[in-house]
């Protein structure tokens, strides 16, 4: 304790603290009045004994008494009471031990008294061990005087000073005051202590369970959040379904010139929209904390050539250059990551890049840095000579729902998400992400990550075009069952099936499916998950219970609208073997179907890695 006061302060107000526990407080309190006291009582003990000419006992009060005073100051002036308790007991223990030998060479009722309250004042002031150290260093050296005198062995050259009754009284009255004000004293001041640790373990239980409460709230808030996110993402993406299917339906029906043109406008209109929905499906899903990245094997440059295909289209029909360059050292490799969370970071710089660039291009270079052979480290970097981003403002970028500026808004559009997204998905890899830019001359943003390599090596998949006509008389014969309660959708599902050779049978809602598959035969299932009646996830559920085992192991495909975090579990822990979400791309489908078809028509077994759509 250090508080500092004034020099003549001689207030206990101002000496006491509110940042002090109850029992330090009352230490300060003892202290000061027990000095006081002491002051006053040894004042009247100095006089009398100066009265009687007793010497030794003169200077030893004497000695006690100045140091009362200088103490009492000290406390005022500096309150540091644990200094102070050391200082009174050891003048107190030395006054002790020379009255005791010297002075009046006996052990009396005084005495005794006055070990007591050193004892007391000891555990009280500064704890069981300090109360032990000084209780010994009086009583050992009392003990010892008093087996001396019993055996007559202690023989002092002058006669004691032999006090008066009234001293002796005087002595005996403060220190029996002070054993009862130390007791009384502390004794109030830890029943205080109590009382104040039983009111603030009653707020602390009482905080929990506030808490408690409040978590049990915020559960609820997510999982209704959840809940929104995944009914309006079915709700938005429903007719988003059909508004992309239709418009690649119609574009591939040879429309037109003037036809064609509106119908890439809502096409492009329409991408948009999910683009956005995607975004905050996305954001939602790493905000949750419950994002899994996968490990699994993948080429990075056939990877990059994936996400880049369609860039590269978007990018020259605005009129700009892109440019990939991939180290050729990566050719042959084959990489343990997640290439969906890869192809998530580097499409969202890519299309990032392409908004706001109007003149110029794009550069995505990958190259490897450092080749420890059973691991790589590869750096990602996308530059473009867009419109670049003030200094200033560039931690402000990667903060959701926030764009450069709001004219950036206004004039490229867009949720604010893509960089952020990209941000937390590194952060979530302990990884970050570099960005330099200067306004009007573009930005480059880049990104080191490191990846295990497998023994494998990487063979190229020969480009071999797709043939309509094969595809449908592969699929001609495919016995399917469209569980679907939209109208709309089962319309589009039925124009597209079409072209495939394909005839469906269809089922409004998850009920009526389990019944046709018990009373008919199919090959696959196309199951919507969210239906009336019975849902998709309880219809697989009832199909896979079924005794014939040609119908339990009906391959089935989860068409959902809805993108959250736990559809992939969901639609595994249901039976069904993958899913497509909406909208989907009807090349994804095929294959889909081809794949499981073909695995029916050997044996059915359910996928051990579904390709998952996101």
């Amino acid at each position: 304790m250090s508080k500092k006061v004034g020099f003549f302060n001689f207030s206990l107000r101002k000496v006491l603290s509110d940042d002090l526990s109850i029992l330090d407080n009352a230490r300060l309190r003892m202290l000061y009045y027990g000095l006081a006291l002491s002051f006053f009582t040894l004042f009247v003990i100095l006089a009398d004994v100066i009265y009687q000419h007793h010497t030794i006992l003169t200077i030893t009060t004497g000695m006690m008494f100045i140091s009362a005073g200088v103490l009492f100051k000290f406390l005022t002036f500096r309150p540091r009471w644990t200094l102070i308790s050391h200082l009174i007991l050891i003048v107190g223990t030395l006054a002790n031990i020379v009255d005791s030998y010297i002075a009046i060479q006996n052990v009396d009722v005084v005495t005794v008294e006055v070990i007591i309250t050193i004892l007391l004042f000891s555990v009280y002031m500064l704890g069981q061990k300090a109360g032990m150290i000084y209780s010994l260093l009086n009583v050992v050296p009392v003990l010892a005087l008093a087996l001396l005198q019993f055996s007559n062995n202690y023989v002092l050259p002058f006669k004691p000073e032999k006090v008066d009754q009234t001293t002796t009284i005087v002595a005996m009255v403060a220190c029996m005051a002070l054993i009862a004000f130390i007791v009384s004293h502390f004794y109030t001041a830890f029943i205080k202590t109590f009382t104040q640790l039983v009111e603030t373990n009653e707020k602390e239980s009482k905080l929990t369970a506030e808490f408690e409460e409040a978590m049990e709230k915020a559960q609820k808030s997510s999982e209704a959040k959840s809940e929104f996110l995944s009914t309006m993402s079915h709700e938005i993406r429903t007719p988003l379904n059909a508004v992309i299917g239709m418009s690649n339906l119609l574009i591939s029906g040879n429309p037109r010139p003037d036809q064609r043109e509106n119908l890439e406008v809502l096409k492009f209109s329409a991408g948009n929209l999910l683009s956005i929905v995607n975004d905050v499906l996305d954001f939602n899903k790493i905000e949750s904390g419950k994002l899994v990245f996968e490990n699994i094997k993948f080429n990075i440059v056939e990877l990059m050539q994936n996400i880049c295909g369609g860039q590269a289209m978007t990018a020259r029909t605005k009129g700009l250059s892109f440019q990939l360059d991939i180290d050729n050292s990566l050719n042959s490799k084959v990489l343990f990551g997640d290439p969906t969370r890869i192809t998530q970071i580097v499409f969202n710089l890519i299309s990032n890049a392409i908004k706001f660039t109007g003149q110029g291009g794009v550069t995505v270079k990958v190259s490897c840095i450092e080749d420890r052979h059973n691991q790589v480290t590869v750096s990602f970097t996308v530059k473009d000579t867009g419109i670049g981003i003030e200094q200033q403002r560039l931690a402000m970028i990667f903060e959701p729902f926030i764009q450069e500026s709001t004219s950036t808004t206004r004039e490229y559009g867009g949720t604010g998400l893509g960089l952020a997204i990209v941000k937390r998905l590194l952060e979530l890899q302990g990884l970050k992400i570099k960005v330099a830019s200067s306004v009007g001359r573009g930005s480059e943003f880049s990104f080191n990550m490191e990846f295990p390599v497998s023994t494998e090596v990487f063979v190229a998949k020969p480009n071999v075009p797709q043939q309509t006509s094969e595809n449908s008389d592969t699929l001609s014969s495919v016995r399917m069952l469209i569980a679907e309660d939209n109208p709309v959708n089962v319309m589009l599902m039925k124009k597209l099936l079409s072209k495939w050779g394909i005839t469906p049978t269809v089922a409004e809602n998850g009920e009526r499916a389990v019944e046709l598959v018990q009373y008919g035969n199919f090959d696959i299932i196309l199951m919507d998950l969210q239906m009336p009646v019975m849902n998709g996830f309880d219809a697989a559920i009832e199909i896979r219970k079924m005794r014939d085992h040609q119908k339990s192991s009906i391959p089935i495909i989860a068409l959902t609208a809805s993108a959250l975090f736990d559809i992939r579990e969901r639609v595994l822990e249901s039976g069904m073997n993958d899913y497509v979400s909406k909208p989907f791309k009807p090349n994804e489908l095929l294959e889909k179907i081809q794949a499981l078809t073909k695995l029916s028509a050997n044996s059915f077994r359910f996928s051990d890695s579904p390709a998952i759509a996101q």
